[in-house]
């Protein structure tokens, strides 16, 4: 009886019944959108501290940061012999250590021996600026100076640019190009942690253990495509001839690292033996990386330790801007949708509950109890609810699917969280190059079967919350309503 009924009824009230079912339906929807949108958002934040980072990576230790000082340059200096006679083309390497501050390379086997750390790797990073500059005739100083206009290759500037300075030159001339890349010394044996390991190698190979201290580098895609560098080309840095291996590409994002290279290597050209820039460090347990942090920075004085959560704090650009939208907004908005939503439904059920005054008056006068009139009222909504629950899905589907199909891009700009130089991969990380970097991530929005279930949770709950309010009007409808409905 209550099956045939409930058919039935349905079946009469079609318009209001998908009117309702409609208005749970958006406010299903907008929460599904909402919260995959949500998730987009921290996968992007996951994938630009990965890419800065490292897989695996917890956090970095380096070098405190230091005052400078007093009366130090302000850039490198270079020599050139500026000739007076007749125009002269000469070039001059500067490889000097990122943020000029490093630790020592015994620190390392330190830092994996706390308590609470998995694995510790070292890496170096390089700044390297090449100049090529032409001299005309006339009285020349036998130094210049001159700085990059770009600094580590970053973003969409893969191996920074060109600028055009002069040097002191008495009664002539000189013009010169000056180039800055980032370098990155790796330890070769432990490539799963630290900066190559957001790499993915896609021509060539990738190091071997045995090339500790071998003169062979792996270049990122885009500065491979910028010189013009592929499998077995060769440059040099100081004079010294290197090969290319390998060219990879970033497995999120972009590289803000041009060049990798043994640390062995890297420590050589940099004239800096023994010592590295950076430490990646993995806890033995995620959860336990605020105690290991208080473990290395209280047992080993004179580092900075830099947490991913660290990093987060100061990633910036449009990326943080929409995710906040997106947490705080948009959680909001669709809450007040979804209140909306359920307001509705049980003012529209109520509504159709009042002009049924004379079929339920009816039903109780030939013996039927309020509960049963109840219940069929809340079968009723419950029908409309998982109703509108499965257009809510399907309309939430369509717009997850709408944003990942278009992917927006969105920029993420990472500054510095003051914790010294080199705290990140490659470019420097959060106290030198990070200020720099921006990053592009495009948007994706993933569904999970969580969301769908909540989805499926708030039909249910939009039903109830309109099949009692209308259950509740039927119930207090007496035979006598149904007697006046008919005068």
């Amino acid at each position: 009886m209550f099956g045939i009924y409930l058919k039935r009824e349905l079946g009469r009230r079609k318009k209001a019944a998908l009117v309702i079912a409609l208005g749970l339906a958006l406010g299903i929807a907008l929460v599904i959108t909402v919260n995959s949108v949500s998730a987009g958002m921290t996968q992007a934040q996951d994938k630009v501290l990965k890419s800065l980072y490292g897989i695996g990576t917890d956090m970095t230790v380096t070098k405190a940061r230091t005052a400078p000082t007093s009366g130090s340059s302000g850039g490198p200096n270079f020599k050139f012999d500026a000739k007076s006679s007749s125009s002269s083309t000469q070039s001059s390497d500067r490889v000097q250590t990122q943020g000029g501050q490093a630790l020592k390379s015994s620190l390392v086997t330190k830092v994996a021996g706390q308590t609470g750390v998995e694995s510790a790797v070292g890496a170096l990073s390089l700044d390297v600026t090449k100049v090529d500059g032409s001299f005309t005739q006339g009285k020349a100083k036998s130094s210049t100076s001159g700085s990059s206009s770009t600094s580590g290759g970053g973003q969409g500037q893969p191996g920074g640019g060109t600028a055009t300075g002069q040097p002191q030159v008495q009664g002539g001339g000189a013009n010169f190009n000056v180039n800055s890349y980032s370098v990155v010394g790796v330890d070769v044996a432990h490539q799963g942690l630290g900066p190559l390991s957001t790499m993915k190698v896609t021509s060539g190979k990738t190091f071997t253990s045995a090339q500790t201290g071998s003169k062979v580098a792996v270049v990122s895609k885009s500065y491979a495509k910028e010189k013009k560098y592929k499998v077995g080309s060769t440059f040099k840095i100081s004079g010294t001839k290197i090969t290319v291996i390998g060219i990879a590409t970033p497995d999120s994002s972009e590289s803000d690292t041009d060049v990798f290279v043994p640390l062995k290597l890297a420590q050589t050209l940099g004239d800096a033996k023994n010592q590295v820039t950076t430490i990646y460090v993995k806890a033995t347990d995620s959860k336990q990386i605020s105690a290991v942090k208080k473990e290395i920075t209280a047992n080993i004085s004179g580092t900075t330790v830099t947490t991913s959560a660290d990093l987060a704090s100061t990633v910036s650009g449009s990326l943080s801007t929409a995710s906040s939208l997106a947490t705080s907004v948009g959680k909001w908005l669709s809450i007040a949708v979804l209140v909306a939503a359920f307001l509705v439904a049980a003012l529209l059920t109520s509504s159709a509950v009042s002009r049924r005054v004379r079929e339920f008056g009816t039903l109780k006068a030939l013996g039927w109890p309020s509960r049963n009139v109840t219940r069929q009222v809340v079968g009723e909504s419950m029908v409309n609810g998982l109703i509108g629950g499965a257009l809510g899905i399907a309309l939430g589907l369509g717009a997850a699917y709408a944003v990942t199909a278009i992917s927006p891009k969105l920029t993420a700009q990472v500054g510095s969280t003051g914790g010294g130089a080199g705290g990140g991969p490659g470019g420097g990380g959060p106290g030198q190059q990070a200020s720099q970097n921006t990053l592009e991530i495009a948007l994706s929005a993933p569904v999970s079967l969580t969301t769908i279930a909540l989805a499926v949770g708030l039909a249910v709950a939009g039903g109830l919350i309109a099949g009692a309010m209308g259950g509740w009007r039927a119930s207090r409808m007496r035979p006598a309503d149904a007697l006046r409905s008919v005068s």
